[in-house]
Formats: C-alpha cells, structure tokens, sequence
C-alpha cells in the first residue's frame, strides 16, 4: 500500500464520513445530499456557485453521466477548498484553482484508498486496468488512463525514492547507535543549552 498524500487522505475522510467506502456506492447525487450543495442542470458550462451560505453545483445538461459525474468532482473541489468568485481573480489564480480543481478531481472520482483494493498486476502496462476502472467508476476511458498514469508514476516514484533512501543510508548508515564520540558532543551541547535555558 502506498502512502497517502494529503488529497489522498482529505478523499478518504470525505467519502468515509459520507459513508462510501466502495466504487459501486459512489453517486453524485448521494454526494451532493450529504454536503448539503443543491445540483442543477443547465446549457451553460458546469460551474459551481454560492448564494447566502447555499452552495449549488451547475452541470452541463448536454454532457454524458461519465463526464457530469468528472464535471461534479471538478467543481466540488471549488466548493469544498476554494473561495471567491473567479471572475475577481487574477489570471495565475485561476489557472492555479483549476490545475487544483483537475487533480481533485481525478483522486475523487477515482479515489487511490479504494484504487488499493484492485490487483491491477502491471502498472507498467496500464491499459489492463482502463476498462475496468472506467466501468467500475463511471469514467471515460480517457479518464481512467490519466488516473491509471498518475498511479503508476506515483508507484514508480516511490520506488525510487525508496532505492535513493537505501543507497544514502548505505554511504551514511543512521543512527542510534551513535558513537561514543557522537553521544559525547551531544551532551555536551545539551548541556550547553540546558544552562543557557535557565540562565534566561
């Protein structure tokens, strides 16, 4: 299992405290119920929107199930982690909340606490998995493939920073235990500022 990034974890915290916990229970509007945002369809772009403490989440009418469903995760991220009204912003803010919004939206739809769960053998070859992940949690396939690289890169990453680790720690094994050496100078500059403590 690999280790949870603080999206990761935030995903995982949200879905359990709605009660969700695999791809089959995963339902937008159960979702939007749970945090109290009122979902509406219409022939704009999907957007989300705050109105005197009401959150609302306005979702392309045109646009598939898959991608209504990604369009919410988007514009959940903007409910949930974002503030103000865009068109107020800067431009390198905007694009800063979006590229945000994009990679919520990818750990949410799919998220990696539930992802774990799959024997999806070789991430090195990830169309194996596309279909699967597409159908089991109603994404495009495009969509899988991006989050089946994001997982993949995140498992090959850690790998690497796991051989880094081990060759570092073999030109400079840790300690304890430290040398006699090393424990020496240590009390002495705990001493040091033990007395400089309490001559304050």
């Amino acid at each position: 299992m690999l280790n949870y990034t603080l999206l990761e974890d935030f995903v995982k915290e949200l879905y359990e405290d709605i009660g969700i916990t695999t791809p089959k229970e995963i339902d937008m509007y159960t979702i939007a119920r749970a945090l109290k945002i009122k979902l509406k369809f219409w022939d704009e772009t999907s957007e989300a929107t705050e109105n005197n403490g009401k959150f609302w989440i306005f979702l392309n009418e045109d646009l598939g199930p898959r991608e209504q469903w990604q369009d919410f995760a988007h514009e959940l991220c903007h409910v949930l982690q974002h503030e103000g009204y865009q068109l107020n912003m800067i431009n390198d803010f905007i694009r800063y909340q979006e590229i945000k919004a994009d990679n919520f939206m990818y750990n949410f739809c799919v998220p990696t606490f539930m992802l774990d769960e799959y024997e999806i053998a070789n991430y090195y070859n990830i169309e194996d998995g596309i279909s699967i992940v597409a159908k089991d949690f109603n994404v495009t396939e495009s969509f899988a493939r991006k989050r089946l690289i994001q997982l993949r890169d995140k498992v090959q990453q850690a790998k690497s920073d796991a051989e880094h680790r081990k060759f570092m720690e073999s030109l400079y094994p840790k300690a304890p235990p430290y040398s006699k050496e090393t424990m020496k100078v240590m009390e002495e500059l705990s001493s040091i500022l033990y007395k400089k403590g309490l001559n304050k």
